[in-house]
């Protein structure tokens, strides 16, 4: 009789006392789980604790760092400008997310919570986000990520670099709450007091802010983005077979480690384990830094926050102390999003958006020219197949961030001589927003829901866009970065998983942050065009918000946010792909293989070349494969362009 394992025996009886639990009933198989408040409960600075000094409104900004700069481009440099053309600032505005929050909370009684922290803090902190809904939060709330969040924001872990009064801070907040001791899932901690921080050391600045001003280094780090950019959901623990099963309902996570819950982001951890974080990068084409001192990428904000010259203040031409800087970070935090921002202004007045037409033309081409940066191609000819390599130039994977929807695919056309077109793999109708993904190399993520979950909430198991159910991670083969090493990202949940449709495992080697792909050349082809992709929304996630939020109740005269994303996903143009690389490679003037005389074609004669030579050989040309022998294996390519 076989031994039964504590461990499997326990797994087990979790598994049956999962509707219990969770609050289904002995039955199951409903939703929403009846999560609460505490299932989402994460240390740090917690709602209601800047009671005596609110987060400040952006238009306490606007007066000293919103200007013109169309007169003089290259001097000024307005933060405020920059940030309110970013999905910083219209984070809680996107559509897309505010139908995801909506089918999130239909999933998850009050999950929006947790969504609400990151993407509206000011809302969260004041309270207003209990409830997980956003018809809880306020006008300034849509302001998403404003200017005095970050600029109060404290570092968790005192070191002699930072502010000296952060220590009173930080031992106060320990006595009424835990610390962070791990970057991710909103686990921010923000001054009490108005007290504004800046990376900026300057002895010659004067202080016009009305408030104290302390020099903080932290907002240089990766970590103070990470604590936004590193999610995971608490909801369920990892197990020790490496599955994730729901966790009792009413109480935070048994552990609080961020690495023992279900994965959704680790773009923050994909950089920490990455060359960029442990040496920096340094590119002589300069492709992300803008005017960046050294030239070394090595924190998020040296890539996404890219350097140049000119002045922050309005006054700069009659206060000396505020004249322009050599060098400025701009605040337009460039990301992968091309089209959110156009929907955003079609839904929203400008003065409440701070949106222009020409800022948001300049952000989609900032967000283009940012995705051809990510990523090189190179195009070579080995044997009859085109091999095409897409190498990852970015500080974490390629893509990154947000799972559902989000692609980069590789699309081949080869022609014939007289530009013909013969076969095209990765065809997309940009019409229909379809993909034709069978035939080609798609990068992504799919997360989905095992039997077991798929039985307690009534849902089709395998894979799914309900990111707050999802306990699965089905398929990830996103390219790593520089640095990358197989046991890093096993122990941050990000390592490759699946396999694709030939049966080949996902698979990168330790340092590898490129991935070969190989197509047939067809018989005629005479050259190729190899184009790569990135889309941040496809049609079928799209049409996911919109149909899972059919039936949603709404107050009279209340649009339906499902809709609302659909419909400006049409409207914006479907998230057109971007186009990241583009290379042409020409076949003609090289050997065609098997033509043993070099005469332009495979024939007979080369046929009878080859079987002349057949047995052991040493470098003959009649080793098409270069095994050392000239066997079948040669004869099989000699007769696949035979005719040629």
């Amino acid at each position: 009789m076989k031994r039964i394992s504590l461990t499997f025996f326990m797994n087990s009886i979790a598994v049956l006392l999962l509707p219990i639990l969770l609050g289904l009933g002995p039955r199951g198989g409903s939703l929403p789980l009846s999560t609460t408040i505490e299932d989402f409960y994460e240390p740090g600075t917690q709602p209601f604790g800047l009671i005596d000094a609110p987060i400040v409104s952006r238009y306490d900004c606007i007066n000293c760092h919103s200007f013109d700069d169309d007169n003089n481009p290259n001097e000024i440099v307005p933060p405020h400008n920059n940030w309110a053309h970013s999905l910083m600032a219209q984070s809680a505005r996107d559509p897309v997310w505010q139908a995801a929050v909506a089918i999130s909370n239909q999933d998850a009684t009050g999950s929006g919570e947790t969504c609400i922290r990151c993407h509206a803090p000011n809302g969260w902190l004041e309270g207003r986000s209990f409830s997980g809904e956003l018809s809880e939060l306020i006008e300034d709330d849509f302001d998403g990520v404003n200017c005095n969040f970050c600029h109060r924001k404290i570092d968790p872990v005192w070191t002699p670099e930072n502010p000296l009064e952060d220590v009173d801070l930080l031992n106060e907040l320990f006595k009424f709450d835990s610390l962070p001791t791990q970057v991710g899932n909103g686990r921010f901690i923000v001054d009490p007091r108005d007290v504004r921080r800046s990376p900026i050391e300057d002895e010659d600045s004067i202080n016009l802010h009305g408030v104290d001003m302390l020099v903080s280094p932290h907002h240089k780090e990766g970590a103070f983005c990470g604590e936004c950019h590193e999610l995971s959901n608490p909801v369920f623990t990892k197990q020790e077979d490496g599955s994730y099963l729901p966790n009792q309902v009413g109480e935070p996570h048994p552990t609080g480690d961020i690495h023992e819950m279900m994965p959704e982001q680790r773009t923050y951890s994909e950089w920490l384990n990455s060359t960029f974080a442990s040496e920096g990068v340094y590119f002589e084409d300069n492709r992300f830094g803008g005017d960046h001192p050294t030239g070394i990428m090595k924190s998020c904000q040296d890539c996404h926050m890219p350097q140049t010259s000119g002045a922050i203040c309005v006054f700069w031409e009659q206060i000396p102390a505020a004249a322009p800087r050599e060098y400025v970070s701009r605040h337009n935090f460039v990301g992968a999003n091309n089209w959110v921002l156009g929907a955003v202004r079609d839904l929203y007045e400008d003065e409440v958006t701070g949106l222009t037409e020409e800022g948001v033309e300049r952000a989609r081409q900032e967000t283009e020219e940012f995705l051809a940066a990510a990523s090189d191609l190179d195009l070579s000819k080995e044997k009859n197949n085109l091999k095409v390599r897409l190498t990852n130039y970015a500080g974490h994977k390629l893509p990154t961030g947000f799972p559902e929807g989000t692609r980069i695919w590789i699309n081949v056309v080869f022609y014939d001589k007289k530009g013909n077109m013969i076969k095209e793999h990765g065809a997309y109708d940009f019409d229909e927003a379809t993909l034709v993904s069978e035939d080609t190399k798609v990068y992504e993520t799919k997360l989905g829901l095992t039997e077991e979950m798929a039985n307690l909430t009534g849902l089709p198991a395998g894979e799914s866009f309900h990111l707050v159910l999802n306990n699965e991670i089905i398929f990830d083969n996103r390219i790593p970065p520089m640095g990358f090493t197989n046991a890093a990202y096993e122990s941050i949940q990000a390592a490759p998983v699946g396999t694709y449709s030939d049966g080949s495992q996902v698979l990168y080697l330790d340092g590898q942050h490129w991935d070969d792909t190989l197509y047939n050349v067809p018989k005629k082809a005479t050259c190729s065009e190899v184009k790569v992709y990135y889309q941040s929304t496809t049609r079928e996630y799209a049409e996911f918000l919109r149909d899972e939020l059919l039936d949603l109740e709404l107050p009279e005269g209340e649009l339906n946010p499902g809709q609302v994303a659909y419909d400006q996903w049409v409207i914006q143009g479907k998230s057109p792909p971007v186009l990241m690389d583009f290379q042409e490679i020409d076949f003609e003037g090289e050997p065609l293989l098997g033509d043993l005389n070099q005469d332009g074609i495979v024939n007979t004669i080369d046929l009878l070349i080859l079987l002349s030579a057949f047995g052991s050989c040493d470098s003959c040309p009649e080793d098409l494969d270069q095994s050392g022998y000239v066997n079948v294996l040669d004869l099989l390519q000699l007769l696949a362009n035979y005719g040629r």
